[in-house]
C-alpha cells in the first residue's frame, strides 16, 4: 500500500474537524476524496503532510510511519502536495519556479525533468520565461503541479485541481493527471466535481463533516444515486 491513513483526528484550536478518518491509496492508483466545501478535504491533506499541529492517528507512506515527521521530511521522502491555493512564486519565471521544486531522483518514483514537464504541460513550454504573477489561474495550477513533480514524488496529493478552471484547461488537466498515473505516480485527488473525478479515479471516498461516509469504486458510487444526492449534490 502506497498510503494508509487510520483513525485520523484533527483539530483547529477547540474545533474538532476530522473524526477517525481512514483511507488508503494503492501503488499506481488514483483515488478521489469527494465532498462539499468545508467537508474536511483540505484538512485531511494538510494533516497527512504534517501542516495541522493538532492531529492524532496513524499515517503510513511506503511502509513508514510518518505521523511524527515534520513536513519537509515527508516531502523529501517522496510525498508531493499541491495545495488548493497554488502558492507559486509570482516574481519568479516558470523555469525558476520549477527549479525551486527540484529534488534528486528516487527509485520508487518516475523521474521528471523540465523538458518532460513541458511535454506534459505544453502551455508552460510557451511561457517558460514568464513570471508566475503574469499567468492565468489555470496556467498557475499547471505550474504548481509541475513544480511538485520536479520533486520526483511517488505519491501526489492534489487539492481541488479543477476548481475555477475553464472547460478547456480542465480537459488538459485530466490528460495530464492520466499521464502522471500512467508514468507510475499514485494520486489522491480532492474534488467537488464528480464528473472530473470519474474521469481520473479508480476509487472514491466521500467525506462529510469530517467523517468518511462512503468508500468504493467509481462504479459502485455511480450505482448509488442516494449517496451522491445526500453528500455531493449542491
Amino acid at each position: 500500500m502506497k498510503l494508509s491513513v487510520q483513525d485520523l483526528n484533527s483539530h483547529y484550536g477547540p474545533a474538532h474537524i476530522l473524526f477517525d478518518v481512514a483511507l488508503d491509496v494503492g501503488e499506481g492508483e488514483a483515488v478521489a476524496l469527494l465532498g462539499r466545501n468545508g467537508a474536511g478535504k483540505s484538512t485531511t491533506f494538510r494533516s497527512i503532510v504534517g501542516l495541522v499541529a493538532q492531529r492524532t492517528g496513524r499515517i503510513q507512506f511506503e511502509g513508514h510511519a510518518i505521523e511524527s515527521w515534520p513536513t519537509h521530511a515527508i516531502v523529501r521522502g517522496g510525498l508531493g502536495y499541491v495545495p488548493e491555493e497554488r502558492r507559486i512564486f509570482t516574481d519568479l519565471t516558470v523555469e525558476e519556479n520549477l527549479e525551486v521544486g527540484r529534488q534528486p531522483a528516487r527509485a520508487s518514483a518516475p523521474q521528471w525533468t523540465r523538458e518532460r514537464l513541458f511535454e506534459l504541460f505544453p502551455n508552460l513550454a510557451e511561457m517558460r520565461n514568464r513570471p508566475g504573477g503574469r499567468m492565468s489561474g489555470g496556467e498557475q495550477q499547471m505550474l504548481t503541479i509541475a513544480r511538485t513533480l520536479m520533486g520526483n514524488p511517488s505519491l501526489v496529493l492534489l487539492d481541488e485541481p479543477s476548481e475555477g478552471l475553464s472547460p478547456k484547461i480542465v480537459e488538459q488537466m485530466v490528460e495530464a493527471i492520466l499521464a502522471m498515473k500512467k508514468a507510475g505516480v499514485s494520486l489522491l485527488v480532492s474534488e467537488q466535481n464528480l464528473h472530473f473525478a470519474r474521469l481520473i479515479s479508480d476509487r472514491a471516498y466521500i467525506i462529510e463533516r469530517g467523517r468518511i461516509c462512503f468508500s468504493g469504486t467509481m462504479a459502485e458510487l455511480d450505482a448509488r444515486p442516494d449517496i451522491r444526492d445526500a453528500h455531493l449534490a449542491l
